[in-house]
Protein backbone atom coordinates (compact mmCIF):
# COMPACT_ATOMS: atom_id res chain seq x y z
CA UNK A 1 0.00 0.00 0.00
CA UNK A 2 2.90 2.34 0.80
CA UNK A 3 4.31 1.84 -2.70
CA UNK A 4 1.02 2.84 -4.32
CA UNK A 5 0.84 6.09 -2.32
CA UNK A 6 4.48 6.84 -3.02
CA UNK A 7 4.08 6.57 -6.77
CA UNK A 8 0.75 8.37 -7.03
CA UNK A 9 0.98 11.11 -9.64
CA UNK A 10 4.18 9.94 -11.37
CA UNK A 11 2.47 9.94 -14.79
CA UNK A 12 3.46 13.06 -16.72
CA UNK A 13 1.02 15.19 -18.68
CA UNK A 14 1.07 14.53 -22.40
CA UNK A 15 1.90 17.27 -24.90
CA UNK A 16 -0.51 19.12 -27.16
CA UNK A 17 -0.16 16.63 -30.00
CA UNK A 18 -0.18 13.39 -28.01
CA UNK A 19 -3.18 11.15 -28.71
CA UNK A 20 -4.04 7.64 -27.59
CA UNK A 21 -6.57 4.84 -27.99
CA UNK A 22 -9.05 4.39 -30.84
CA UNK A 23 -12.73 4.98 -31.46
CA UNK A 24 -15.30 3.80 -30.30
CA UNK A 25 -14.09 4.45 -26.75
CA UNK A 26 -15.25 4.84 -23.16
CA UNK A 27 -14.00 7.41 -20.70
CA UNK A 28 -12.10 10.61 -21.35
CA UNK A 29 -8.71 8.91 -21.34
CA UNK A 30 -9.87 6.44 -23.96
CA UNK A 31 -11.39 9.04 -26.26
CA UNK A 32 -8.07 10.12 -27.72
CA UNK A 33 -6.80 8.75 -31.03
CA UNK A 34 -3.39 7.11 -31.37
CA UNK A 35 -1.89 9.21 -34.18
CA UNK A 36 -2.79 11.52 -37.04
CA UNK A 37 -2.61 8.52 -39.37
CA UNK A 38 -5.08 6.64 -37.20
CA UNK A 39 -7.23 9.75 -37.03
CA UNK A 40 -7.29 9.96 -40.82
CA UNK A 41 -8.18 6.27 -41.03
CA UNK A 42 -10.99 6.83 -38.54
CA UNK A 43 -12.41 9.60 -40.72
CA UNK A 44 -12.02 7.42 -43.82
CA UNK A 45 -14.16 4.73 -42.20
CA UNK A 46 -17.15 7.00 -42.58
CA UNK A 47 -16.62 6.78 -46.36
CA UNK A 48 -15.74 3.09 -46.70
CA UNK A 49 -18.16 0.89 -48.62
CA UNK A 50 -20.43 3.78 -49.53
CA UNK A 51 -21.45 4.92 -53.00
CA UNK A 52 -19.91 8.18 -54.22
CA UNK A 53 -22.51 10.51 -55.74
CA UNK A 54 -22.07 13.80 -57.59
CA UNK A 55 -24.17 16.70 -56.31
CA UNK A 56 -24.85 20.26 -57.29
CA UNK A 57 -23.00 22.03 -54.43
CA UNK A 58 -25.92 24.42 -54.05
CA UNK A 59 -27.94 21.54 -52.59
CA UNK A 60 -25.53 21.22 -49.66
CA UNK A 61 -25.64 23.46 -46.59
CA UNK A 62 -22.79 24.19 -44.17
CA UNK A 63 -22.32 22.20 -40.98
CA UNK A 64 -24.15 23.50 -37.92
CA UNK A 65 -20.73 23.92 -36.22
CA UNK A 66 -18.23 26.29 -37.83
CA UNK A 67 -14.61 25.16 -37.71
CA UNK A 68 -12.64 27.83 -39.59
CA UNK A 69 -12.06 31.54 -39.15
CA UNK A 70 -10.60 32.21 -42.61
CA UNK A 71 -12.68 31.19 -45.60
CA UNK A 72 -10.16 32.33 -48.22
CA UNK A 73 -6.41 32.01 -47.67
CA UNK A 74 -3.34 30.61 -49.44
CA UNK A 75 -4.18 27.02 -48.49
CA UNK A 76 -7.67 27.34 -49.95
CA UNK A 77 -6.36 28.90 -53.16
CA UNK A 78 -3.93 25.98 -53.54
CA UNK A 79 -6.80 23.53 -53.05
CA UNK A 80 -8.89 25.28 -55.72
CA UNK A 81 -6.02 25.10 -58.20
CA UNK A 82 -5.33 21.44 -57.39
CA UNK A 83 -8.99 20.51 -58.00
CA UNK A 84 -9.02 22.61 -61.16
CA UNK A 85 -6.04 20.66 -62.49
CA UNK A 86 -6.57 17.12 -61.15
CA UNK A 87 -10.19 17.01 -60.10
CA UNK A 88 -11.53 16.11 -56.67
CA UNK A 89 -9.56 13.14 -55.30
CA UNK A 90 -11.51 12.46 -52.09
CA UNK A 91 -15.29 12.70 -51.64
CA UNK A 92 -16.81 14.82 -48.92
CA UNK A 93 -19.23 13.43 -46.34
CA UNK A 94 -22.79 14.76 -46.21
CA UNK A 95 -25.95 13.75 -44.40
CA UNK A 96 -29.59 14.29 -45.35
CA UNK A 97 -30.87 17.64 -44.14
CA UNK A 98 -32.92 17.29 -40.97
CA UNK A 99 -35.83 19.46 -42.13
CA UNK A 100 -35.57 20.06 -45.89
CA UNK A 101 -36.21 17.18 -48.27
CA UNK A 102 -33.76 16.94 -51.14
CA UNK A 103 -31.10 18.97 -49.36
CA UNK A 104 -27.98 17.88 -47.48
CA UNK A 105 -25.61 19.14 -44.80
CA UNK A 106 -21.84 18.81 -45.07
CA UNK A 107 -20.17 16.84 -42.27
CA UNK A 108 -16.60 17.22 -43.50
CA UNK A 109 -15.04 18.50 -46.69
CA UNK A 110 -16.18 22.13 -46.36
CA UNK A 111 -13.28 23.51 -48.39
CA UNK A 112 -13.73 20.95 -51.16
CA UNK A 113 -17.40 21.95 -51.30
CA UNK A 114 -16.54 25.64 -51.58
CA UNK A 115 -13.88 24.90 -54.20
CA UNK A 116 -16.50 23.06 -56.30
CA UNK A 117 -18.87 26.03 -55.91
CA UNK A 118 -16.15 28.43 -57.06
CA UNK A 119 -15.18 26.25 -60.03
CA UNK A 120 -18.81 25.67 -61.04
CA UNK A 121 -18.42 21.89 -60.76
CA UNK A 122 -20.39 19.14 -59.12
CA UNK A 123 -18.95 17.86 -55.87
CA UNK A 124 -18.28 14.17 -55.16
CA UNK A 125 -19.88 13.12 -51.90
CA UNK A 126 -20.86 10.15 -49.77
CA UNK A 127 -24.29 10.38 -48.12
CA UNK A 128 -24.66 8.90 -44.66
CA UNK A 129 -27.47 9.24 -42.14
CA UNK A 130 -25.76 10.08 -38.86
CA UNK A 131 -26.85 11.86 -35.70
CA UNK A 132 -25.52 15.20 -34.46
CA UNK A 133 -23.06 13.64 -32.02
CA UNK A 134 -21.46 11.45 -34.68
CA UNK A 135 -21.51 14.43 -37.04
CA UNK A 136 -19.36 16.64 -34.78
CA UNK A 137 -16.94 13.81 -33.93
CA UNK A 138 -16.44 12.97 -37.62
CA UNK A 139 -16.06 16.64 -38.54
CA UNK A 140 -13.53 17.27 -35.78
CA UNK A 141 -11.49 14.13 -36.43
CA UNK A 142 -11.26 14.73 -40.18
CA UNK A 143 -10.21 18.31 -39.62
CA UNK A 144 -7.66 17.36 -36.97
CA UNK A 145 -6.13 14.83 -39.35
CA UNK A 146 -6.12 16.83 -42.58
CA UNK A 147 -7.26 20.43 -42.36
CA UNK A 148 -4.40 22.03 -40.39
CA UNK A 149 -6.68 24.01 -38.14
CA UNK A 150 -4.82 26.50 -35.96
CA UNK A 151 -4.92 26.36 -32.18
CA UNK A 152 -7.50 29.13 -31.92
CA UNK A 153 -9.75 27.57 -34.58
CA UNK A 154 -9.66 24.28 -32.66
CA UNK A 155 -10.37 26.19 -29.44
CA UNK A 156 -13.41 27.92 -30.94
CA UNK A 157 -14.66 24.58 -32.29
CA UNK A 158 -14.36 23.10 -28.79
CA UNK A 159 -16.18 26.10 -27.31
CA UNK A 160 -19.03 25.78 -29.82
CA UNK A 161 -19.44 22.10 -29.01
CA UNK A 162 -19.62 22.84 -25.29
CA UNK A 163 -22.09 25.68 -25.90
CA UNK A 164 -24.24 23.20 -27.85
CA UNK A 165 -24.32 20.94 -24.80
CA UNK A 166 -21.79 18.26 -25.77
CA UNK A 167 -19.80 16.77 -22.92
CA UNK A 168 -16.02 16.71 -22.67
CA UNK A 169 -15.80 13.11 -23.91
CA UNK A 170 -17.29 14.15 -27.25
CA UNK A 171 -14.94 17.15 -27.41
CA UNK A 172 -11.90 14.97 -26.60
CA UNK A 173 -12.91 12.57 -29.39
CA UNK A 174 -13.65 15.28 -31.93
CA UNK A 175 -10.37 17.14 -31.42
CA UNK A 176 -8.14 14.20 -30.45
CA UNK A 177 -6.82 16.31 -27.59
CA UNK A 178 -6.15 15.54 -23.96
CA UNK A 179 -7.92 17.07 -20.98
CA UNK A 180 -5.17 19.60 -20.25
CA UNK A 181 -5.24 20.95 -23.80
CA UNK A 182 -9.03 21.22 -23.89
CA UNK A 183 -8.99 23.05 -20.56
CA UNK A 184 -6.56 25.60 -21.98
CA UNK A 185 -8.71 25.99 -25.08
CA UNK A 186 -11.76 26.68 -22.93
CA UNK A 187 -9.87 29.12 -20.72
CA UNK A 188 -8.68 31.14 -23.73
CA UNK A 189 -12.17 31.36 -25.23
CA UNK A 190 -13.63 32.35 -21.85
CA UNK A 191 -11.16 35.20 -21.31
CA UNK A 192 -11.11 36.60 -24.86
CA UNK A 193 -14.54 37.51 -26.32
CA UNK A 194 -15.39 35.71 -29.55
CA UNK A 195 -15.60 38.93 -31.56
CA UNK A 196 -12.06 39.88 -30.49
CA UNK A 197 -10.78 36.44 -31.54
CA UNK A 198 -12.48 36.86 -34.92
CA UNK A 199 -10.92 40.32 -35.26
CA UNK A 200 -7.48 38.78 -34.74
CA UNK A 201 -8.13 35.82 -37.04
CA UNK A 202 -6.76 32.31 -37.36
CA UNK A 203 -3.12 33.31 -36.61
CA UNK A 204 -1.46 30.20 -38.10
CA UNK A 205 1.95 31.03 -36.62
CA UNK A 206 0.70 31.42 -33.05
CA UNK A 207 0.59 28.41 -30.77
CA UNK A 208 -1.23 27.45 -27.61
CA UNK A 209 0.99 29.08 -24.98
CA UNK A 210 1.04 32.48 -26.71
CA UNK A 211 -2.76 32.46 -26.88
CA UNK A 212 -2.89 31.59 -23.18
CA UNK A 213 -0.58 34.53 -22.43
CA UNK A 214 -2.70 36.90 -24.52
CA UNK A 215 -5.88 35.69 -22.83
CA UNK A 216 -4.46 36.53 -19.41
CA UNK A 217 -3.86 40.11 -20.62
CA UNK A 218 -6.99 40.60 -22.70
CA UNK A 219 -9.14 39.05 -19.98
CA UNK A 220 -8.37 41.84 -17.51
CA UNK A 221 -11.35 44.14 -17.07
CA UNK A 222 -9.01 47.13 -17.02
CA UNK A 223 -7.88 46.27 -20.58
CA UNK A 224 -11.35 46.02 -22.15
CA UNK A 225 -11.46 49.48 -23.71
CA UNK A 226 -7.84 49.30 -24.82
CA UNK A 227 -8.37 45.94 -26.56
CA UNK A 228 -11.42 47.17 -28.47
CA UNK A 229 -9.72 50.39 -29.44
CA UNK A 230 -6.81 48.45 -30.91
CA UNK A 231 -8.83 45.90 -32.89
CA UNK A 232 -11.12 48.58 -34.32
CA UNK A 233 -8.21 50.60 -35.66
CA UNK A 234 -7.90 50.55 -39.49
CA UNK A 235 -4.13 50.00 -39.33
CA UNK A 236 -4.65 46.94 -37.13
CA UNK A 237 -7.23 45.49 -39.52
CA UNK A 238 -4.83 45.88 -42.47
CA UNK A 239 -2.31 43.50 -40.87
CA UNK A 240 -2.12 39.74 -41.36
CA UNK A 241 -3.65 37.53 -38.65
CA UNK A 242 -0.26 36.73 -37.08
CA UNK A 243 0.69 40.41 -37.14
CA UNK A 244 -2.63 41.37 -35.54
CA UNK A 245 -2.00 38.93 -32.71
CA UNK A 246 1.53 40.22 -32.13
CA UNK A 247 0.41 43.86 -32.27
CA UNK A 248 -2.29 43.32 -29.65
CA UNK A 249 0.03 41.24 -27.47
CA UNK A 250 2.77 43.89 -27.61
CA UNK A 251 0.32 46.68 -26.77
CA UNK A 252 -0.99 44.84 -23.70
CA UNK A 253 2.22 43.25 -22.42
CA UNK A 254 3.94 46.40 -21.20
CA UNK A 255 6.32 44.36 -19.02
CA UNK A 256 7.81 42.70 -22.16
CA UNK A 257 7.90 39.47 -20.15
CA UNK A 258 5.90 36.33 -20.95
CA UNK A 259 2.66 36.32 -18.99
CA UNK A 260 2.15 33.30 -16.79
CA UNK A 261 -0.57 32.23 -14.44
CA UNK A 262 0.58 31.95 -10.84
CA UNK A 263 1.27 28.30 -10.15
CA UNK A 264 -0.50 26.86 -7.11
CA UNK A 265 1.70 26.03 -4.17
CA UNK A 266 2.96 22.48 -4.27
CA UNK A 267 1.51 20.01 -1.80
CA UNK A 268 4.36 18.51 0.19
CA UNK A 269 4.54 15.10 1.83
CA UNK A 270 7.11 12.76 3.32
CA UNK A 271 7.28 9.00 3.31
CA UNK A 272 9.53 6.49 4.95
CA UNK A 273 9.28 2.73 5.57
CA UNK A 274 9.33 1.16 9.02
CA UNK A 275 13.08 0.52 8.87
CA UNK A 276 13.66 4.23 8.08
CA UNK A 277 16.31 3.33 5.49
CA UNK A 278 14.68 5.62 2.90
CA UNK A 279 13.26 9.10 3.36
CA UNK A 280 11.18 10.35 0.41
CA UNK A 281 10.14 13.96 -0.02
CA UNK A 282 7.20 14.45 -2.40
CA UNK A 283 6.00 17.66 -4.05
CA UNK A 284 2.82 17.76 -6.14
CA UNK A 285 1.48 21.01 -7.64
CA UNK A 286 -1.17 19.25 -9.71
CA UNK A 287 0.91 19.84 -12.86
CA UNK A 288 4.38 18.79 -11.68
CA UNK A 289 5.20 15.85 -9.44
CA UNK A 290 8.67 15.45 -7.98
CA UNK A 291 10.14 12.79 -5.76
CA UNK A 292 13.52 12.99 -4.02
CA UNK A 293 15.01 10.42 -1.67
CA UNK A 294 17.85 10.21 0.78
CA UNK A 295 19.15 7.93 3.55
CA UNK A 296 20.78 4.51 3.46
CA UNK A 297 18.72 2.73 0.77
CA UNK A 298 17.79 5.80 -1.30
CA UNK A 299 20.10 5.07 -4.24
CA UNK A 300 19.25 1.37 -4.40
CA UNK A 301 15.52 1.95 -4.03
CA UNK A 302 15.65 4.70 -6.66
CA UNK A 303 17.40 2.31 -9.04
CA UNK A 304 14.73 -0.31 -8.31
CA UNK A 305 11.98 2.18 -9.15
CA UNK A 306 13.71 3.18 -12.39
CA UNK A 307 14.01 -0.44 -13.52
CA UNK A 308 10.35 -1.16 -12.73
CA UNK A 309 8.67 1.98 -14.08
CA UNK A 310 7.12 0.14 -17.06
CA UNK A 311 5.49 -2.45 -14.81
CA UNK A 312 4.38 0.14 -12.26
CA UNK A 313 2.90 2.35 -14.96
CA UNK A 314 1.03 -0.64 -16.43
CA UNK A 315 -0.37 -1.33 -12.94
CA UNK A 316 -1.39 2.33 -12.67
CA UNK A 317 -3.24 2.20 -16.01
CA UNK A 318 -4.96 -1.04 -15.02
CA UNK A 319 -6.25 0.52 -11.81
CA UNK A 320 -7.34 3.67 -13.69
CA UNK A 321 -9.21 1.65 -16.31
CA UNK A 322 -11.08 -0.30 -13.67
CA UNK A 323 -12.61 2.98 -12.58
CA UNK A 324 -14.07 3.80 -16.05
Amino acid sequence: MARKNLLEGLAALTDDNTVTASYPMRGAGKSLVRSLDELARQADRFLEGEAVVEFDPELIDDSFVQDRLARDNDDFRELVEAIRERGQDTPILVRPHATEAGRYQVVFGHRRLRAAQELGRKVKAVVKSIDDRTHVIAQGQENSARANLTFIERALFARRLEDLGYDREVIFSALAANAATISKMMAVTERIPADIIRAIGEAPGIGRERWVELSLLAGKTSNNEKVRGIVNDADFQALSADERFLALYAALNTSTRPVRKTEPASAKARWEPQDKSVLAEIKNSGRIFSLSMKAKNAARFGDFLSRNLDALYAQFLDEENKGD
